[in-house]
């Protein structure tokens, strides 16, 4: 059992040891009062060197870890592409090859009038009637024209039907799309469409177009 008594005795001996110091030299402080300012001292040397010296090595400690995890993910993932580096080789061919058959199907702009010819050809050779060929407005692009034609052609449904899948398999890039269809009499059906023909642009007109181009801005810009 706690003798309550002589703990009290012993904080009332060790609280005198505080009592009377103003005056006296530290060295000739009773024991307690000594200890106690060595181990307020210590703890502010260990906090002053905390904020001076180690907060800015903890500081630059962090940095250095997430900069390992990003070198880390960086590792992974340079090794993951090099684990799949033969498939990417083979995927890259393959879009080459892709691109190559693309390009193959772009006419250039002396050859337009062939494949304009051979649409026209292909709606004769349905037995189809046209109303309206009108190529409209050349849109140029970086490496492309695109020319759209709007088609008006009567006709049986089977006869355009035929005449669409005709135009879908020509040699050269033709693409239709707004179609629209109405019927006008019994087996006769009315046959609205654009048909978008590319070809490739030349280095001279491409230049040309970039030049237009930095014009326009200069322009817009003033």
């Amino acid at each position: 059992m706690l003798d309550v008594k002589a703990i009290l005795i012993s904080v009332k001996k060790i609280g005198s040891q505080f009592q009377n110091l103003d005056g006296v030299h530290p060295a000739l402080w009773p024991t307690v009062p000594r200890y106690v300012v060595l181990c307020l001292i210590f703890s502010l040397v260990v906090l002053v060197s905390y904020l001076l010296i180690f907060s800015s090595q903890w500081e630059e400690l962090n940095l250095l870890i997430v900069k390992e995890d990003e070198q880390k993910k960086e590792f992974i993932n340079k090794l993951t592409k090099a684990k799949n580096l033969e498939q990417l080789r083979v995927l890259k061919n393959q879009r080459i090859q892709q691109v190559s058959k693309l390009e193959q199907q772009l006419p250039d702009k002396a050859s337009m009038d062939a494949v304009l010819t051979e649409i026209n050809q292909a709606g004769m050779n349905r037995g189809l009637q046209f109303e309206s060929f009108k190529p409209g407005e050349i849109e140029t692009k970086e490496f492309v024209a695109e020319l759209p034609i709007t088609i008006k052609m009567t006709g049986s449904y089977h006869a355009l039907a035929g005449f669409v899948s005709d135009v879908a398999n020509l040699s050269r890039l033709v693409v239709i799309d707004h179609i629209s269809m109405m019927a006008v009499r019994d087996g006769v059906q009315s046959f609205d469409a654009v048909i978008r023909t590319f070809y490739q642009i030349d280095s001279e007109e491409s230049a040309k177009k970039k030049k237009m181009q930095n014009e326009k801005s200069h322009r817009a810009q003033s």
